[in-house]
């Protein structure tokens, strides 16, 4: 489950404007926008959520405020998306290859260990490929999680070529029969654009490797930076074809807002969750399941 707490503020906070509220008006609408934004939808999701839900309430005759905060939360649900898109991807023909981009800093090496130590534990075999070159410590991180996972593990030394590191990681793979490669990347600004040719570049080597491009390519993003996180995403989607988002970091001080506004924005479903320290703490996203957490009363 869910860590109580990510998104509770907002319904809370929703069900106080509610309470012994009888009147359907304008000032219940510029409540919810304050409490949306406050929750970090930015201001063009909200406006959209809230002028969809002022059409519904007219059309749909709502009867009373309460009928309103379910048919906001029923908005948020449609919003974030149909859960069959939040799936990550497999390829019938292994290795299935997942590609993790990020700037510095927002969790990609500890993302992709616990990926790896979830899919052991479901009985699949993985390796991870160290594509973070230019930093050791990067390398031995994701060592490190390879040792507790159980993961196989393919690394070159510091400063090579990380497509070579992908190239490597895929013969291996075939060799030992691996279900699954997490390839970790450097950290980068998402402004240096020799940075970012060389994720093209891996891209590039992966699609010839295995006659088809990588099955996903997941952007780390940091829950708790907010606005900042959407300015770094478009970069990185107009530049390797990000098919989906790993959020980091979301744990019960993070502002849930950032999920609606990372599927509004970008169109682009978030697929894992980090909620915590452990290696256990990362879930697959589903949007029911997270609706249904924040409206939960306890």
């Amino acid at each position: 489950m869910l860590k109580r707490g990510l998104f509770k503020n907002l319904f809370q906070r929703v069900d106080q404007l509610v309470t012994g509220r009888g009147r359907i008006d304008e000032t219940l609408f510029d409540d919810f926008e304050e409490a949306l934004l406050a929750a970090d939808l930015n201001v063009h999701t909200t406006d959209r959520v809230l002028q969809d839900l002022r059409g519904l309430v007219r059309d749909e005759r709502l009867p009373d405020v309460q009928a309103v905060r379910e048919r906001l939360a029923q908005s948020l649900t449609e919003l974030l998306g149909d859960p069959e898109d939040t799936k990550l991807k497999r390829s019938p023909t292994p290795p299935t290859l997942y590609l993790m981009v990020g700037v510095n800093g927002v969790g990609k090496t500890t993302t992709l260990g616990k990926m790896a130590f979830i899919e052991k534990q479901m009985g699949r075999k993985v390796l991870l490929a160290a594509g973070d070159t230019f930093r050791a410590a990067a390398a031995d991180q994701l060592g490190l999680w390879a040792e507790r996972s159980g993961a196989e593990f393919v690394r070159h030394r510091e400063g090579s070529d990380p497509a070579a590191v992908v190239y490597d990681a895929l013969q291996a793979a075939r060799a030992r029969a691996v279900d699954l490669v997490l390839v970790d990347t450097a950290g980068r600004l998402h402004t240096r654009s020799n940075l970012m040719d060389e994720l093209k570049k891996i891209n590039r080597v992966a699609e010839r490797e295995l006659g088809r491009k990588p099955d996903e390519v997941l952007l780390a993003l940091d829950a708790t930076t907010g606005q900042n996180a959407i300015r770094q995403a478009k970069e990185f989607v107009d530049a390797v074809g990000v098919t989906g988002i790993a959020l980091a970091k979301f744990d019960g001080t993070a502002r849930g807002g950032i999920v609606l506004t990372i599927k509004d924005e970008l169109g682009i479903p978030v697929k894992m969750v980090g909620i915590g320290e452990k290696p256990e703490d990362i879930r697959r996203f589903n949007p029911r399941e997270f609706v249904d957490f924040l409206l939960a009363s306890d």
